[in-house]
């Protein structure tokens, strides 16, 4: 391990944004974790995954430790299912196809997702109709302060809607290091209900779809919506959805009987952001090197040097237009720093 001084970070998020880490460290096991936090105790620390659901609106003036844990290994299997775990640093769409090659069924969904395995709790991340809480079985995390290790329980993490005790009650206390998911070896569930996926299978000409074409229609779908981080910078969809009360659905939907929604329980609805934005005329415009991407509204992009600030902004005022034109907030879904 080498710890290195006023580091680039342009690399490590997927918005592409220059920004400089006072220090840096990369760490590859549970033990050069535990060392750098037990030498670095009264150090200011900033745990980096994958990089890929945060916007870097400033330097970060601390220790910025890169967890780059690698390996996956079946843990155990019967008949129907397997437990596959994870270690944290391992790319989330690597471990998916990963996962159907072997024809372990249940992550197929939520191809191309980008960032890493160990932030995919936090998030509950989701696509399609399904979410990580949907296969999650527990994950290893050591406590910042104690170094001790700690297993979460899928029902310990209070998973919500891009919710989990991570983003909570234990933000910033744990580091996780691997996640355990269950998995189907068969009869598997397959999923294509939600979304273009069933438009995407009949383009295809697909009537009884395997894993591998679940997967590759969402790949198809999510290619042509979305931009890649590596050509074009973004950290995927910026807004989380919002779900509001029935009641208020109602009244919004007699102004504009036209907006697509999604019944989540006889109380609550949940309306997609992304035609929210759209029909607040944002989608594809730009604002300097800021803009909103021109396939999908949800997708905030850095057509190349744009800071943090100067996306924050733009993010800003889409709330608000939102909100003066619908009367319904939207939440970023991406953690600003």
């Amino acid at each position: 391990m080498q710890i290195e001084e006023n580091f680039s970070l342009k690399k490590y998020n997927t918005f592409g944004i220059e920004a400089k880490a006072k220090q840096f460290v990369a760490v590859h096991s549970q033990n050069e974790l535990k060392f750098i936090l037990e030498t670095h105790k009264n150090e200011t620390k900033f745990i980096l995954g994958g990089g890929s659901n945060m916007l870097l609106t400033q330097d970060i003036n601390a220790l910025v430790i890169h967890i780059d844990l690698r390996g996956k290994r079946i843990l155990k299997e019967d008949e129907d299912s397997v437990w596959v775990e994870s270690q944290a640093g391992e790319g989330w769409h690597d471990l998916v196809l990963w996962t159907i090659n072997q024809n372990f069924g249940g992550l197929e969904n939520m191809s191309l997702i980008p960032g890493n395995v160990g932030t995919t709790p936090v998030q509950n991340i989701g696509a399609y109709g399904t979410e990580i809480k949907d296969t999650f079985v527990s994950c290893d995390a050591m406590n910042i302060a104690t170094q001790e290790m700690k297993t979460f329980i899928n029902s310990d993490c209070n998973f919500g809607y891009r919710e989990s005790i991570f983003k909570n009650e234990a933000k910033d206390q744990y580091v996780i290091t691997t996640v355990v998911f269950k998995l189907t070896k068969r009869n598997h569930k397959i999923n294509t209900a939600y979304g273009d996926i069933t438009k995407e299978l009949v383009k295809q000409n697909i009537v009884s779809p395997s894993l591998k074409d679940v997967s590759n229609a969402v790949i198809a779908i999510r290619q042509s919506k979305l931009p890649d981080p590596k050509e074009l910078g973004n950290s995927g969809s910026f807004f989380k959805n919002p779900i509001i009360s029935k009641e208020a659905f109602e009244k919004v939907q007699a102004l504009h009987p036209e907006m697509p929604h999604y019944v989540i329980s006889q109380t609550e609805v949940k309306i997609p952001a992304g035609w929210l934005i759209e029909q607040a005329g944002f989608k594809g415009k730009r604002f300097g090197d800021a803009g909103i991407h021109e396939n999908q509204a949800l997708v905030l992009v850095n057509y190349g040097n744009a800071t943090g600030l100067e996306i924050l902004n733009v993010s800003k005022d889409i709330q608000n237009t939102v909100l003066n034109n619908f009367g319904i907030a939207i939440e970023a879904e991406v953690n600003v720093i």
